[in-house]
Order: structure tokens, then C-alpha cells, then sequence
């Protein structure tokens, strides 16, 4: 069964056309009750685009509508007004300016947990083993922005560990971090194990020692005054119930 789950994506200058878009179909007609716009964290990609399909085929006749993006990127754009009727988050930080704004009209739901791990090209041909490696000066570094989670999560890594990078970019999504190493843009980054786990066979990870790794929660919740609120909270339901814990570990989230 092909899914009819979409993807857009919202810079500041086109969130009132999405406003529009998302509130009126092509005949100028309400959205229907059943289509649904889920602002998501960019590393929360390829397991939604599942849960996604399978909510679709789950509920008849309903619609999953996503927005990927840095969580921080994605609270910014519903406090500024876009149209989402969920909020999944990869950080208790970004989640807190909806809820400290009175943006959720429900405590978050945690669906996930995440760790860390480095990236590096397919077959790890420089022989990169743990942190330490990466302070090479003649290693190419990528990290994400320390506004977003990967970043957060990684500067906190490398601080425990006592490591100083002076990274060549600092990516505004997690993705940007894989994209760079996978193509042999860079050398190596830090990024979420699922993403990782994404890339497939055109990166490798290497392991963080345990004790000098974090973990990161994944919260979700509706956004207040969601156009479709009683489906938003349905498919909140799903993804934390038990096939979408499923979908979940499988693409390499941990229990929350």
C-alpha cells in the first residue's frame, strides 16, 4: 500500500502560506478532520516516515503530514504561529519553550530515548577508534549547531571527556552532520546512533565510551488550538503505544 504521508518543509518566510495551505484544501474548503501536521526532530526522519504509513493504514482515510527540522527550529515556528497539531522534540529543552509558552494543553509523552556515536566514512578508512581521534588537526570535523540536540548532546560528550574540536561547520540539523560525512565532505562527526543506523552502508559508526556518553529524550505532545486535535492525540496514542515503540527499536531508538 502506498502512503499518502507527506513532507514539507517551513522557513520563516513561508509560514504563512503554509497557514494557508494547511487550512483550506484545493476548492477553498475547512481542512478535513483527518489530516493531521506533525512538526517532527530531524533524526526522528525515517522512523516517522514509518509510523507515518502505518497510522495511514491503521486509521482509513486519514493523513500524516510531516515537518522535519532542528527541534529548536521547529519550537521557533510554532511560536511564531505554523500550523502544527503535534510536536515530537529530540530534547526536554526544546519541548519546554512550547510548554512554557502555554503552547501544550497536555504534559509531553516521552516515546524515545537516544545516544551518541561517531560517524565517519564507510569502512572507517582512517582507522578512527574514539573520541580522542578526533582532535586531529588534519581530520575534517563536522558537528551539528549547539542549538540544536545533536549539538547540545555532543558538546556535552566531548566536555565530559576533556576533548576540544574546532569543527570546520556546525550544522543546523543532525542530517546535515551525515550528508557531509557520508559524501566525504568531512571526515567524521557526532550524531545520533539512529542516525547512524539511517545512513545505512554509506557511513560506519564508532562506539562512545559509556561512561562519558548521554542520553537524550524524545517528548511529544499536541499544540494547543491544533486544528485537529482529537486526530493529533490519536496518533500521539499510536506512537507511543505498542506498535509504534516497535517501529521505534527498530530503527534504533531506545525505550523510553
Amino acid at each position: 500500500m502506498r502512503s499518502s504521508t507527506r513532507r514539507i518543509a517551513v522557513a520563516p518566510i513561508a509560514i504563512a502560506m503554509l497557514l494557508a495551505a494547511c487550512g483550506e484544501d484545493g476548492g477553498g474548503q475547512a481542512r478535513a478532520d483527518d489530516r493531521i501536521v506533525v512538526f517532527a526532530a530531524s533524526s526522528l526522519t525515517e522512523a516517522f516516515d514509518e509510523l507515518g504509513a502505518a497510522f495511514e493504514e491503521a486509521h482509513p482515510g486519514s493523513q500524516v503530514v510531516f515537518n522535519f527540522a532542528g527541534s529548536g527550529d521547529l519550537a521557533r515556528q510554532i511560536l511564531d504561529g505554523a500550523p502544527a497539531d503535534v510536536f515530537a522534540a529530540a530534547d526536554s529543552q526544546s519541548m519546554a519553550a512550547i510548554t512554557e509558552a502555554g503552547m501544550a494543553p497536555t504534559t509531553p509523552t516521552v516515546i524515545a530515548r537516544n545516544t551518541f556515536e561517531i560517524i565517519v566514512e564507510a569502512g572507517n578508512p582512517l582507522g578512527i577508534a574514539t573520541l580522542a581521534d578526533l582532535a586531529d588537526p588534519d581530520l575534517v570535523v563536522v558537528l551539528c549547531a549547539p542549538s540544536v540536540p545533536c549539538g547540545a548532546g555532543a558538546a556535552q560528550v566531548l566536555a565530559t571527556a576533556g576533548i576540544t574540536l574546532n569543527p570546520r561547520s556546525l550544522e543546523d540539523k543532525v542530517k546535515g552532520v551525515v550528508t557531509k560525512v557520508a559524501t566525504g565532505e568531512a571526515d567524521a562527526g557526532i550524531v545520533f546512533v539512529t542516525d547512524v543506523l539511517a545512513a545505512g552502508t554509506t557511513a560506519t559508526g564508532v562506539s562512545i565510551a559509556a561512561d562519558v556518553n548521554v542520553i537524550t529524550s524524545y517528548p511529544i505532545v499536541a499544540v494547543r488550538d491544533a486544528p485537529n486535535a482529537l486526530t493529533a492525540q490519536t496518533f500521539i496514542e499510536f506512537v507511543a503505544g505498542t506498535a509504534g515503540r516497535a517501529i521505534l527499536a527498530a530503527h534504533g531508538f531506545l525505550a523510553p
